[in-house]
Parts: structure tokens; sequence; C-alpha cells
């Protein structure tokens, strides 16, 4: 605020100079002395009594030459007080009489000037003052909160204002608040029952793990001779390590649980709209880097699905073309199938084999061609879980060193 302060008084002194200057410059365009425009006059008549004489010139045309009075010896030639010009024409001496008439500004100009300038700087006071009202005071209440939410101080509520420039911007700071919050007390809970879980599967493999070791150690020290007894005790071994394997796939099971919101909202969106946005953003970044990026044509459908989770899908498969591809073009295509609509993402530089092929859309699954890019090997896993609620799915084929991921949306 400090800056927008400095701001203002330097509008306020620019707009006082604006005045002082219109004012002066009013003043010396109408200065009387401005050209002395009667000297202009008085040669032209000097000119006229030169080639014809003093007797035929007529001064009703005269803007300001009033008289001329030639030198005849008199004391009254010099007048004092008056405005006139002495000439010798023909070898004789003429007094041209002028009045010089006053073009100062009258008060109306001067009213009319200086109010159309108050009018002007009135208006650009009032918009410096209205922004600073209604956008930066509520923008700096504002610059808080995403530090707050990065600390994860998520308590307190994103206070709202009726704006009309924040207004939307403010409810969806506090939705992502909420957001986050639900996030957060959701894996809280989770790795709560996660954590149960895993303490009472452990308490439950003591029992059949106790088992097997005193049997082992029966038939370590030969305490059962018999052989039927001896084949008890195997099977009995055999069946406690099938309830200990069981324990672990109920382990392995709840380690795999979704711990991500998948929630979607079926609704009927157009293809063009979906398109249009993924366009919007990666025409822009791809020319940046240099990658040709090739759309090709599609007819307009009418989609079934959740229109943000499909931008998401589609972001995905683009990113995963940009980090693991070689950077020189991707297509964005549109097959033809009669049962759904199909969108192909194409790029070149695929080096994963076709073995890894079933396991990329595992969760936390990166595949050979990884190397140093950052990555969580989640990205595909969503994508197909999104798609498979949305009714859609997704798959990825490899042609040389192309590779093509498809994504597979429900007509409406």
């Amino acid at each position: 605020m400090k800056t927008w302060k400095k701001l203002l008084a330097a509008v306020a002194i620019f707009m006082l100079l604006v005045f002082v200057l219109a004012n002066l410059a009013l003043y010396y365009m109408t200065d009387p002395e401005r050209g002395r425009p009667y000297r202009v006059e008085i040669n032209r008549l000097a000119l006229q009594m030169q080639e014809g004489g003093a007797e035929g010139i007529d001064l009703s045309r005269c803007e300001y030459v009033e008289n001329i009075v030639e030198d005849v010896g008199g004391e009254d030639f010099y007048l004092s007080g008056s405005d006139y010009v002495i000439r010798e024409i023909g070898g004789k001496r003429y007094r041209f009489d002028y009045t010089m008439k006053s073009n100062k500004p009258d008060s109306q100009t001067f009213y009319i000037l200086n109010g159309a300038l108050a009018v002007m700087t009135a208006a650009v006071m009032g918009v410096l003052l209205y922004v600073r009202r209604k956008i930066l005071r509520p923008f700096e209440s504002l610059t808080r909160v995403p530090f707050e939410l990065s600390r994860g101080h998520l308590a307190l509520p994103v206070r709202e204002e009726k704006s009309r420039f924040f207004g939307k911007f403010l409810w969806g700071m506090d939705l992502l608040r909420e957001s986050i919050e639900q996030q957060r007390q959701r894996e809280l809970e989770l790795q709560k029952e996660k954590k149960t879980l895993l303490l009472s599967l452990s308490h439950d493999i003591k029992t059949p793990l106790s088992t097997i070791k005193l049997y082992s150690q029966a038939l370590s020290k030969n305490l059962y001779t018999d052989e039927g007894k001896q084949k008890e005790i195997a099977e009995s071994i055999n069946e406690k390590a099938d309830e200990i394997e069981g324990y672990v796939a109920r382990i392995v099971t709840a380690s795999k649980e979704d711990f991500i919101s998948f929630d979607v909202k079926i609704c009927e969106f157009y293809l063009s709209a979906l398109i249009g946005n993924i366009e919007s953003y990666y025409r822009e970044k791809l020319d940046l880097v240099k990658t040709e990026f090739i759309l090709g044509k599609y007819q307009d459908r009418l989609l079934a699905g959740d229109p943000d989770r499909s931008v998401e899908v589609l972001q995905n498969v683009m990113e995963n073309a940009l980090k693991y591809g070689d950077g020189r073009r991707i297509e964005l295509l549109f097959p033809e199938d009669d049962e759904g609509v199909l969108i192909a993402v194409k790029n070149g530089g695929c080096t994963l084999d076709r073995d890894e092929m079933p396991h990329i859309f595992d969760s936390f699954y990166r595949g050979s061609n990884s190397g140093n890019a950052r990555g969580s090997g989640l990205g595909l896993y969503i994508c197909r879980q999104l798609m498979h609620r949305m009714g859609g799915d997704i798959f990825a084929e490899i042609d040389g060193e192309y590779i093509t991921v498809t994504v597979v949306f429900c007509k409406a």
C-alpha cells in the first residue's frame, strides 16, 4: 500500500503540473503581442502607399490600423500614450496609429478549461481510489492465505466479501481449504485404519507362526517317529502356512487400497469443449519447448462423463508424452469407433519394453524409461481409475518407437 500511496501522490503532482502548464499555454497563445499582427498590416499599407500614394488608401478593411497621419512639421505628430509606428515612404514620414485588440482569455474560457481539468483529475483520482478500495485492499487481505494453507493452518475459514472482483476467488480459496482439510482428515483416518489392521493381523499371525515353530522344533528333535504322526504334523504346518499367507494377502490388499479420491460427477459435455481446453493450454506450452503439436480432425460429439476429470485424464497423458517422449512431436488424434469416442495421444521416442505394457497402469509402477524423470508412478493409474468410474477405458500400444495412449469415452 505504501507504493500505491506514492503513486497517488505522483498522480496528484502530475495533474497539478498539467493545470499550471495548461493555464500558461492559454495565456501565451492569447498574448496580444504574440506575432505582432499589426506590423503585418502596416507593412502592407506602406507597400500600397509606396506604389500608389497615400490618397487611395482604404482603412475600412484594416483590423488594427485606424489612422494614417503625414508629418507636416507640427508638434502633434508625436503622440504620447498612444500606439503608433512611424514609417518613411517616398521621402515623407507617416504615422500609423493602431489599436491592439486584446486576445486575453475571458473568464468563460478560463472556467471551461480549468473545469475540464478538474473533472479529469477527479475522474483519475476516483478510479485510483476505487482500485485501491475494491481490488488492492481485498487482495492484500488474501496475501497470507496461500502461505497459511502451505503451513497446514486449515481451521480458520477464508472470510468472504461481496466483491465483484474476488467473490469467486474467495469462494474457491475456501473450497480449496475445505478440500485440503477433508483430504488430510481422510488420510489420517486411513492411516489409523491401516495401523489398526496391521496390528490386528500381526497379532493374528503370531498364533499360527508359534505353532509352526513348535512343530518344526519337534521334527528337528525327532520327537515324532511315527510316520503317520509326521504326516499329520506336516499337514498342520501347511495349514498354518496357508493361514499366514491369507493374513499377508490381507496386508497386501490393505496397502493397495485406494488412497486417492476418485469421485466423479457424470453429466453431458461436448468433445469440442474438452479439446478446446487441452489445446488452449498445450498449444502455447509446446511452442515454448519447440515441440510440434498436431491436432487431428474430429467430429463434435456429446460425451457422458465428468468434464473436469476428463481434462485431468488428458492432461496426465499429455504430461507423460512430454516427459518420456523425444520432444519432437505430439499428436492428438481421433480414431473412428462405433461404440465410443476415442482420443489418442501419440509421441515418439518410446523406449519402453513391450513386456512392461501390462503394468504401466498399476499404482506406483514406473517403467524402465523413467530414468531420472521425476514422478510417482500414479499418473496412468489415476487415469484408468477415473475412466472406469466414468464408464470408459484407457489403453496403450507400442508401434516401433511410437507409443499411443488411447482414452475411450462413452457417448451421451
